[in-house]
């Protein structure tokens, strides 16, 4: 059964740092493009991060590029986010999503990460 599985989040100060982590099962996950979204309360779905299979390419939104890395372990099944610098408009749940373009989307539960003073 496919598991995407996040952990990390929790309560930060603004300026602080969380490390997120997402483990992954039950699909190859070396073949997938692994990204980050988010959701901020009252506003749409965005893509944070996201990572290639062997992990030589990566892509930010600008609203976090610069703050947050994005990094695999295909050893693992893991993939990670970095978030430094962390700002109030970071509050969010943050979803772990896999991808293939000739299989499917695989989402995560999500995991609350909220910055506040």
């Amino acid at each position: 059964q496919v598991q995407l599985v996040e952990s990390g989040g929790g309560l930060v100060q603004p300026g602080g740092s969380l490390r997120l982590s997402c483990a992954a099962s039950g699909f190859t996950f070396s073949t997938y493009v692994m990204r980050w979204y988010r959701l901020p309360p009252r506003k749409e779905r965005e893509l944070v991060a996201g990572i290639t299979g062997a992990g030589d390419t990566t892509n930010y939104a600008d609203s976090v590029r610069g703050r947050f890395i994005i990094s695999r372990d295909n050893a693992k099944n893991t993939v990670y986010l970095q978030m430094n610098s962390l700002k109030l408009e970071d509050t969010a749940v943050y979803y772990c999503n896999a991808w293939r373009w000739d299989i499917r989307n695989y989402w995560g539960q999500g995991t609350q990460v909220t910055v506040s003073s």
